[in-house]
């Protein structure tokens, strides 16, 4: 395997599947079993969701909610999904843990560096819920945040297309794909990975990111495989 430690990042509107929100059962399903697929391959697993199946805080705030307010709702939206995974991983025997940047003791771990990083040694996904625990930060710069703490050696970000292109290649079929590109370039073409705070501290940390399509079956092995596969963006 090209990595030891990976830090996955899922949107929450991933976990929708066909629907229009909420969480597809089936999608969750194939999710944890890509997962699980390369845990049995010796892969430390972290993985970071998104909440917006659910809530997502920005959008409450311009529909005049408090932004503060706002934001904490999308933060419980992700430990919600991330309940969701959890269930899903054990499901198929995989070893589990989730921790929270809210304290919620009842139902997960606090987050702790340490801690999280002798669960992953130990074998067992870990689970990181609840953003930064801080509004105003989305889910991506959660992840990087995470990514660096656990010293991960690269963020993989599942999405519904096979990488980063010029233009989207949902609406423009002509889109040029990138197969590698430097962070520089991405900042320069105007491309959107992730939010500028989450890229520009990826960037700051020489953190990798590759991103791939999480839907097609037997992606993410390939990933940490070291096969060409989505668009890496480093140095």
């Amino acid at each position: 395997m090209k990595y030891k430690r990976i830090l996955l990042k899922l949107s929450g509107e991933a976990l929708m599947g066909s629907n229009q929100y909420g969480i597809d059962s089936d999608r969750l399903t194939a999710y944890a079993s890509e997962i699980k697929n390369i845990v049995a391959s010796g892969i430390e697993v972290a993985i970071v969701i998104g909440g917006g199946n659910i809530f997502r805080g920005i959008a409450g705030a311009s529909k005049g909610m408090d932004r503060v307010q706002a934001d904490h709702m999308g933060m419980l939206a992700t430990i919600i999904n991330g309940l969701a995974l959890q269930s899903a991983l054990e499901n198929l025997d995989v070893p589990t843990r989730m921790q929270t940047a809210i304290a919620i003791n009842e139902v997960a771990e606090p987050f702790i560096r340490r801690r999280a990083m002798r669960h992953l040694e130990k074998g067992r996904v870990v689970i990181f819920g609840g953003g930064t625990g801080n509004p105003y930060f989305t889910t991506d710069s959660a992840a990087v945040l995470r990514a660096i703490e656990i010293e991960a050696d690269v963020i993989l970000k599942g999405t519904r297309v096979d990488g980063i292109y010029n233009e989207d290649p949902e609406k423009n079929a002509a889109a040029i794909k990138f197969d590698q590109i430097s962070f520089e370039d991405v900042l320069k073409k105007g491309l959107k990975v992730m939010d500028t705070t989450a890229f520009t501290l990826s960037q700051e940390n020489n953190l990798p990111i590759i991103v791939f399509d999480m839907n097609k079956k037997g992606n993410l092995l390939k990933v940490v495989s070291g096969d060409k596969v989505g668009t890496t963006v480093n140095l």
